[in-house]
């Protein structure tokens, strides 16, 4: 695991380097938010180890400006005081996970590698076949590179069928994706929502093939041109 510290005092900044590095880790240390801005943008970590109190540009900047650029790295959160207000402010600003100052190191490694877990099990934010993307960060579908307008309904099917693509979807597993997770309904509604998404789609629309008495699949037969 490849890890930055961006933590402005240097005997707390030193301190994490070498006991990342002895956990088996790379660690690139840097000193103040504008140089971890730099370094988040520009390379490839695993996960980001970041003070709140930073010179230059604070630790929720330094968050938020690499969550605008696309930088999905998993963020651990340090900070000196822990005040709710705080917290909730690193976690809505795109934080996943803090740990308040002073703190035992063994809970630190373990922490990181819990984020980076949860991170590797995240779907892709973009998810594509033939000539069909869908990017969830956006929420938009485009086909052959021209954007399609769905509904929030059909959105959410889109994505359930493209998630499990080459698999059968049965109508009560679109139903509980959609609505409850116990669904104990009709479930012809999903036929309705599949045929108007078919439309919408054009030429993608056939990659939605219905199996018979099961339910339904996204197979689309350009995948691989």
């Amino acid at each position: 695991m490849k890890v930055l510290v961006i933590e402005d005092d240097s005997g707390m900044g030193k301190s994490l380097q070498v006991g990342v590095r002895e956990a088996g880790h790379e660690c690139v240390l840097v000193r103040d938010g504008l140089r971890g801005l730099e370094e988040a943008s520009s390379q490839q970590f695993d996960a980001i180890l970041l003070d709140l109190r930073l010179p230059g540009m604070g630790g929720l900047e330094v968050l938020a400006a690499i969550r605008r650029q696309g930088v999905r790295t998993p963020v651990l959160l340090l900070t000196a005081q822990g005040s709710v207000e705080e917290r909730v402010a690193g976690l809505d600003a795109g934080a996943d996970d803090y740990l308040v100052k002073p703190f035992a190191f063994a809970e630190l490694i373990a922490r990181l590698h819990a984020v980076r877990r949860r991170v590797s099990d995240r779907p892709p934010a973009r998810m594509s076949a033939g000539t069909l993307t869908l990017d969830l960060a956006t929420r938009r579908v485009a086909s052959a590179n021209k954007e399609i307008d769905l509904t929030p309904t059909e959105f959410s099917l889109l994505e359930m069928l493209m998630r499990h693509a080459g698999q059968v979807v049965t109508r009560k597993m679109l139903c509980e994706h959609l609505w409850d997770a116990s669904w104990e309904g009709e479930t012809n509604v999903i036929e309705v929502h599949i045929t108007r998404l078919r439309k919408k789609l054009d030429e993608a629309g056939d990659a939605i093939q219905t199996v018979r008495g099961r339910g339904y699949a996204f197979r689309s037969s350009r995948a691989a041109d």
